[in-house]
């Protein structure tokens, strides 16, 4: 599999990022890639509107050692670490004709990036949309999965007495909705607005959430894969939310929940998660939605703990 030279970045950004970056050619479109790391392969995946900048906090809480010249300036990572961008967002690429965002179409995506790296006995760490793109990905090839890290994220579909979120209901709105998403940088703008701290996403770090999605022509994915949350029982995601919901129900390997109860979008959601996977234990924190940026230690905490579960089976 060759490997296809990443996007430029900014210098504030980039020595955020002491890692390999690398494009993949999935065919219609290249995945933007980030890896660190040897060793057992833990695969990271973000949801909607962030990138794989996210989990830069999670990688550093995984250093076990001292630096030293061939260990980067975290020390030894002892995973094979894995951190793709989803299409459309990130420095993946920007589909600006007629492609259609659907849980089904991102669910291939990164099954084509799973089989052109193949990663096999990995341990899935999945948040907002990367929780079920991933799982729907990895429920056709289980072979491949070791264990599962799930954080504020959904997996399965919505009770038939649902109703949507205000923000999800806002993204259907027309008119108003493409002019808040695309051209008030919205919710990228504000994510610090769903954290347990809101001054965990600010300054450097808020303009790093909004760079890859700074052009007009380039941020038509917030509000797609906005527009992915059902919003009724006929939405086409919810097909795919069943099979995750019967791939995790079924799921006896190892898992482990780590949960932001300040979460406004899916704070609630956790104990559907609990009964779903009752093998699971669960960090429960204060952080909001984004946790990666206010619990990084609980999640690297978790992910040890989950890949570790078959070792001491």
């Amino acid at each position: 599999m060759q490997r296809l030279s990443a996007p430029p970045l900014p210098s504030w950004i980039e020595r955020e990022l002491p890692f390999v970056r690398y494009r993949v050619d999935l065919g219609a479109y290249r995945m933007h890639v980030m890896e660190v790391g040897e060793g057992p392969t833990v695969l990271m995946l973000h949801g909607n509107p962030t990138w794989g900048y996210l989990y830069r906090k999670v990688v550093r809480a995984l250093a076990d050692g001292a630096r030293g010249p061939t260990t980067g300036p975290w020390g030894r990572i002892p995973y094979r670490v894995i951190i793709p961008d989803l299409i459309g967002l990130g420095l993946s690429d920007k589909p600006h004709g007629r492609c259609v965002h659907t849980l089904e179409a991102h669910a291939q995506w990164l099954t084509r990036l799973i089989e052109r790296l193949d990663l096999r006995d990995l341990t899935f760490v999945g948040q907002d949309w990367g929780g079920p793109i991933g799982l729907l990905a990895l429920s056709r090839m289980p072979e491949r999965l070791r264990a599962m890290v799930i954080l504020n994220t959904v997996i399965g579909p919505p009770k038939p007495s649902f109703r949507p979120t205000a923000f999800h209901r806002f993204s259907h709105v027309p008119v108003l909705s493409q002019a808040a998403f695309r051209v008030l940088e919205f919710p990228q703008a504000v994510l610090g607005a769903a954290q347990g701290d809101p001054g965990s996403i600010h300054g450097e770090t808020a303009a790093a959430y909004r760079w890859p999605l700074r052009s007009f022509r380039d941020n038509k994915a917030p509000l797609a894969l906005a527009r992915m949350v059902p919003d009724s029982l006929d939405h086409p995601s919810v097909a795919g939310l069943r099979d995750v919901y019967r791939f995790c129900a079924d799921w006896r390997g190892p898992a482990a929940v780590v949960w932001g109860d300040r979460d406004p979008i899916l704070g609630g959601v956790r104990t559907f998660i609990e009964r779903t996977l009752p093998q699971a234990p669960v960090w429960r924190t204060s952080a909001g939605h984004f946790l990666q940026e206010e619990v990084p230690d609980a999640i690297a905490e978790a992910i040890v703990y989950a890949a570790g579960a078959c070792d001491n089976a």
